[in-house]
């Protein structure tokens, strides 16, 4: 049986669309490969990712910017109140000491002398110690703010402060058991020189001279060495919510292998913030001479005396102000040192992730990524090898 054949070509349906012509150049070539790599996400202060040199010290001074009245108004209620309290007790207890020893006379002059040295030391005592409450405090509220802004969240100094709840109390005990050993160590040197010096002759001040100079040049490598291996342990103690004992621990073991990132990077922002000061008191101490003229223009006495005082007291709130933003700033680098570590040491940015994607899901029961399970231990990754940055 013949085959059978239709010698007229296939025609699309009436109104269908016509096919496309074909191209001169062929078919395009099949999709291949997986989609263009797009970086993490950036919820809040910081890119969820280990991060860069820049990135850092950008994010040091944005903590001022992002979320001011938690940081920065804290921070000037903190030093402020320790500026007061020093000017208030130092300056009464001195005043008084002095006059007594200037109506002191006879042979209880001495005496009154030694005693008002000893009232003007001890004075001196309270704000060294609320200093130290105020920072270990700002340290606290700071590191949370950096922690919690990098997932995204903005709290007020209320939620900050129920955050560090049972935490502040280590935090302060830390930083007077910093007080305490600077302390001991500068009366051990001490003595040691006083002894040299009293029992050598000529011989022992030349000694107590070198001893004193060798004792101040290895105070400066001891403190640089233990306060970097150790300037984590406020983010530790805030963060993951360790006992003292175990914060010191984990902060020995976190810096190992960034010991000088972490020196270097914190060495950074002290000059920075301290040229910065610099710069802007300048021209300012230039225009408040000036304006002491414009404020006495006769040179009287009582003019010199108001135009003394109003400068003081513009010289105080300058101080004040410069001192709240070296706080904030100096304290939120160690925090933020402290999260690029854990990224790249824990792949810390992996749970912090999932930490935003499942809030932004409306999962509000996610765990903290912050707070590390003793038993089920961390994720680790090699340390950096010898010549390789660590801002890789």
């Amino acid at each position: 049986m013949p085959a059978v054949t239709d010698s007229t070509s296939w025609q699309p349906p009436a109104g269908a669309p016509l096919p496309p012509p074909p191209s001169p150049y062929g078919a395009p070539p099949p999709p291949t490969g997986q989609p263009g790599w797009t970086p993490p996400p950036r919820p809040g202060l910081i890119p969820l990712r280990p991060l860069t040199l820049g990135t850092l010290l950008g994010a040091a001074f944005q903590v001022l910017r992002r979320n001011p009245r938690p940081t920065f108004g804290f921070a000037l209620l903190v030093t402020g109140a320790i500026f007061l309290s020093a000017l208030l007790i130092v300056g009464v207890v001195s005043f008084f000491a002095i006059s007594r020893t200037l109506n002191a006379t006879g042979a209880d002059a001495e005496a009154l002398e030694a005693g008002s040295f000893a009232m003007i030391v001890l004075s001196a005592l309270v704000p060294i110690a609320l200093s130290i409450v105020g920072t270990a405090i700002l340290q606290g509220v700071v590191s949370l703010e950096v922690a919690r802004g990098t997932v995204g969240e903005r709290l007020r100094l209320g939620g900050l402060w129920r955050a560090a709840r049972g935490r502040i109390g280590a935090l302060i005990g830390w930083s007077l058991l910093i007080a305490l050993a600077v302390l001991v160590g500068v009366a051990i040197v001490a003595v040691l020189i006083a002894v040299v010096i009293a029992f050598g002759g000529s011989a022992g001040i030349v000694a107590g001279v070198l001893l004193g100079l060798v004792a101040f040049g290895g105070a400066i490598v001891l403190a640089a060495w233990l306060s970097t291996k150790l300037c984590l342990v406020p983010s530790i103690l805030m963060l993951e919510r360790l006992p003292l004992r175990a914060a010191l621990a984990r902060s020995w073991s976190l810096t190992r292998g960034y010991f000088w990132k972490t020196l270097g990077i914190q060495l950074l922002v002290a000059v920075i913030v301290q040229t910065v000061a610099s710069v802007v008191s300048a021209p300012v101490s230039l225009i408040l001479g000036f304006g002491s003229a414009l404020l006495n223009p006769n040179g009287d006495n009582d003019g010199l005396i108001v135009a003394g005082v109003v400068l003081y007291l513009l010289t105080i709130i300058l101080s004040v102000v410069f001192g709240a933003i070296a706080a904030v700033v100096q304290s939120a680098t160690p925090a933020l040192i402290y999260i690029d570590i854990r990224m790249r040491k824990e792949g810390l940015d992996l749970e912090l992730s999932r930490f935003v994607e499942a809030r932004q899901a409306g999962d509000t029961g996610v765990a903290d990524p912050y707070l590390v399970d003793p038993g089920a231990g961390a994720t680790t990754y090699p340390e950096p090898s010898a010549g390789t940055s660590p801002w890789a």
